[in-house]
């Protein structure tokens, strides 16, 4: 097996893992930013992600369905208090979002503080893993992911908060396991911000932007060696900023020529 084949057994399921976390964030990021509520998602996923370091320190295997009932349990528990605090105190959602964030980034470093590769595991928790991701999550992710897509697109865009809240928290949960945190705020937000002002095709361009983003980040990461997801964050920050510069020029233009009529 030479070097190629090596780099596309490990690449291919890595952007597998990506499309597959782009599918849904782009949607759920654009809600996010339709109600002002930037930082929900990293808060999400931080409370997942203390679920998921309470499941190890109790040696439960990675992936194992303890694992995954702790982990979704804690996110979904958050989410039911921001939606409780979101229709009693709306105007300080933001700072009870960012304190939940702390509250739970600080308890991950208690937990794994006697831990001796506490380090590492807070490390993937937060860069994440994508490198090695595998199809024994890839697949289960997929379905998931399948029947929130369908679920969205059909119905879900026009139901209440709470509802919204509880299928952001499951779709977070399975994300941070694939890709980690870091990626799990960029694969929401910077394509989302890039497209705010669309009205037309703004989903499908979003999309366009996640997946550039990705495939960008993972042939940076192994071209120059660099860890694959701090790269693929920067891709995407990267694929968003040219796409809001060439849409800018485009619209430019389109005006010099209207007043040249």
């Amino acid at each position: 097996m030479n070097g190629l084949e090596i780099d596309l057994n490990i690449l291919g399921p890595a952007l597998l893992a990506g499309l597959l976390v782009i599918s849904t964030h782009v949607p759920l990021g654009r809600r996010v930013l339709q109600r002002g509520i930037i930082f929900l998602d990293l808060a999400i996923a931080q409370i997942a992600g203390l679920g998921l370091i309470i499941a190890y320190s109790l040696n439960w295997q990675p992936g194992g369905w303890q694992t995954q009932l702790v982990a979704m349990s804690a996110a979904i528990m958050g989410v039911l208090g921001l939606n409780y605090t979101d229709k009693h105190w709306p105007k300080i959602q933001e700072a009870i979002i960012g304190s939940l964030f702390v509250l739970a980034s600080s308890g991950s470093i208690l937990l794994l503080a006697t831990n001796p590769q506490g380090g590492e595991q807070l490390k993937e928790l937060l860069v994440g893993q994508i490198l090695w991701v595998g199809f024994d999550q890839i697949i289960p992710a997929a379905i998931l992911y399948s029947i929130i897509l369908v679920s969205w697109f059909v119905f879900l865009q026009r139901v209440n908060s709470l509802v919204f809240y509880l299928v952001f928290a499951i779709s977070i949960t399975v994300s941070v396991q694939l890709v980690g945190i870091y990626l799990v705020f960029a694969s929401l937000i910077f394509p989302a911000l890039a497209i705010r002002a669309m009205t037309k095709h703004a989903v499908l361009t979003g999309y366009l932007i996640g997946s550039v983003g990705y495939v960008m980040g993972l042939m940076l990461a192994t071209v120059f060696d660099l860890p694959a997801g701090a790269m693929i964050v920067y891709s995407l920050a990267l694929s968003a900023i040219i796409f809001v510069g060439y849409r800018s020029v485009m619209f430019k233009s389109n005006v010099s020529a209207n007043e040249r009529k």
